[in-house]
């Protein structure tokens, strides 16, 4: 069994992720903990009102949504009176015992697994600590549940990875497939929360991974005007179709008031991702020499890094946006620093996209999105101060020695050789 714990702030968005499996016949509700009623007597807003009338409680902690996914092993076939006990141990043995969840057994995946939600605000208003909750009490969990109910036993550091939330799942949008603004919703649920973007821009980067897009319109535009925001589905081509979804219609509210909010809080906590983000590049130039643009962002998406590159309609690349699915944060090259930029790399790169001679392009504003064109760096020159980069260890484990990480390279300068007077 693999335990994954995630936690966020709206109860909302993760019932209503769960309910709307249950309504598309992907999943069904097994057990509703501390409720006054049945499971079957309940509906949408009876579930939630008993999480977040805890939650109001302590209006000091914001993050008081848990979600928790238990997976098993494809092989097992597990009865729901036999996940209902497993789901009342696990959440006993890590401290939830007494709190309200409710327990759903998805149907849309080749593995049986649960969803559980609940929240840690108990009903004295204290709140139950989620600092390396998965870590300590549910690693020890797993195992004593693994061995009373005879599970398979997990390793749990391949098996997390595998079950965890991938960068782009297979809730990806295809247009005509599904109902738009249920797809919509099923995104922005996922990425809001989890990711650390702080421009609109950025934040797109992200959602065209699902084909999705937020979308301000022309600056002659209504929408632009009055500060509106839609999303729109794309095609495979990356075209816009169908009808456009105002914000305030999807029932979390991603508005651009609320996105600007966001990038603010964002922007700070994602500074100390860089240096993991630069490493990997680092590390694979050294590996690879001098590899092409194609090269570059295949051996990323080993670390876990999707590259989103901007480019005209003559497929000349002005701009890049990294999108770390590790650390759960997104940088345009640029902010990297200038070797990491478009222009950068490919002059880094051996040739195999078609280089722009300039790399001028429609720019990306901080709270707007793409608006205006921003030029890259032109010319790349090595820290002046390697001393005071902080470079991590790479990735991958070099030999010793071997690894010298692209901001720390200097030209050596050659010794002087003494002149022999007779």
């Amino acid at each position: 069994m693999v335990a994954v714990i995630h936690s966020s702030k709206s109860l909302r968005n993760v019932l209503n992720y769960n309910e709307q499996k249950v309504q598309q016949k992907q999943a069904r509700c097994l057990t509703a903990s501390g409720y006054p009623k049945d499971v079957e007597d309940l509906n949408f807003y009876q579930k939630l009102n008993r999480l977040t009338n805890l939650a109001a409680l302590n209006t000091r902690t914001t993050v008081n949504s848990v979600h928790i996914s238990l997976n098993f092993d494809v092989s097992e076939k597990l009865a729901e009176e036999t996940l209902q006990q497993i789901a009342s141990a696990y959440m006993e043995k890590i401290g939830f015992g007494d709190q309200p969840y409710l327990v759903y057994q998805h149907l849309d995946a080749g593995h049986p697994h649960l969803h559980i939600v609940s929240t840690n605000i108990k009903a004295n208003g204290k709140r139950l600590e989620l600092h390396n909750l998965g870590r300590n009490q549910s690693e020890k969990a797993r195992k004593e549940i693994e061995r009373d109910f005879g599970l398979i036993r997990a390793d749990s550091r391949k098996l997390k990875e595998a079950y965890q939330v991938k960068a782009v799942s297979a809730q990806k949008i295809r247009y005509g497939k599904s109902e738009t603004r249920r797809a919509i919703t099923n995104v922005l649920d996922t990425v809001l929360n989890q990711y650390k973007y702080s421009s609109l821009a950025e934040l797109n980067a992200i959602l065209k991974l699902y084909n999705v897009v937020a979308d301000r319109g022309g600056e002659a535009s209504r929408t632009f005007q009055k500060n509106g925001l839609v999303y729109r589905v794309l095609d495979e081509k990356g075209e816009k179709v169908g009808v456009p979804i105002k914000s305030s219609l999807i029932h979390s509210k991603p508005t651009l008031k609320y996105l600007e909010k966001r990038f603010l809080e964002n922007e700070p906590l994602k500074q100390k991702e860089k240096q993991r983000l630069k490493t990997a590049i680092d590390w694979i130039f050294h590996k690879m020499n001098k590899p092409s643009i194609d090269g570059l962002i295949k051996a990323l998406e080993k670390e876990r890094v999707s590259v989103v590159l901007r480019q005209n309609t003559d497929g000349l690349i002005y701009g890049i946006t990294y999108v770390d699915h590790q650390t759960k944060s997104v940088f345009n090259g640029s902010d990297l620093g200038k070797p990491y930029s478009a222009k950068g790399l490919q002059e880094r790169c051996s040739p195999g996209i078609k280089e722009s001679p300039s790399l001028k392009g429609e720019p990306v504003d901080v709270k707007q999105g793409p608006a205006k064109q921003v030029d890259e760096p032109a010319e790349i020159k090595p820290s002046k101060n390697p001393a005071n980069d902080n470079t991590s260890s790479p990735i991958a484990t070099p030999k010793a020695n071997d690894y010298i990480p692209y901001q720390l390279k200097r030209n050596k300068k050659k010794k002087r050789k003494k002149r022999i007077r007779f």
